[in-house]
């Protein structure tokens, strides 16, 4: 089995809906979900005058290799609407391939570790609190370290755990 991390969010329509179906889905067709980082709410990067997101980090563990792991991670946000329009746009749904295992991949179509982890507040901190001491492959650093060097300054808010304890 192959260890990997993936990073979802969105920020169009029900962003909770989305980010709930998209983790499903990845477990239908990826492989099963072993971890799962809080939720974040965090401000749109790349292209700021768009709403926030929410973002979370999962790490799976697959049979998949990369180029299929890719191309079921692109048909889970084709099933939940993500339209590719604008770079950096809004999106109902937005799934990157962090980590797979300690490999480094660069093709064309796909480039792993995910190139700008170490430039994003809003991947490291949900990913340092699942994976604080994994080494990025790249930087030869674990990612607590990368979180405490990152010089991204926008925000990221840990949303709180809602328990429904109604026993109606």
């Amino acid at each position: 089995m192959n260890d990997v991390y993936l990073l979802i969010g969105g920020n169009v329509g029900d962003r909770n809906y989305y980010l709930t179906k998209s983790v499903e889905l990845i477990a239908d067709k990826c492989g099963k979900v072993e971890q799962q980082s809080s939720l974040y709410e965090t401000a749109a990067w790349g292209k700021l005058d768009q709403g926030a997101f929410l973002n979370q980090v999962i790490r799976i563990s697959t049979r998949l290799d990369p180029i299929e792991l890719l191309n079921a991670i692109l048909n889970v946000e084709k099933i939940l609407g993500r339209k590719r329009e604008e770079k950096y746009g809004a999106r109902t749904i937005d799934i990157d391939i962090l980590y797979y295992n300690d490999l480094t991949i660069d093709e064309t179509a796909l480039t792993i570790p995910h190139p700008r982890i170490s430039e994003r507040r809003f991947v490291l901190t949900p990913l340092c609190e699942i994976a604080s001491h994994l080494i990025d492959p790249r930087h030869n650093t674990t990612i607590e370290s990368l979180l405490r060097t990152c010089q991204d300054t926008l925000s990221v808010i840990k949303l709180p755990v809602i328990v429904n304890n109604d026993i109606s």
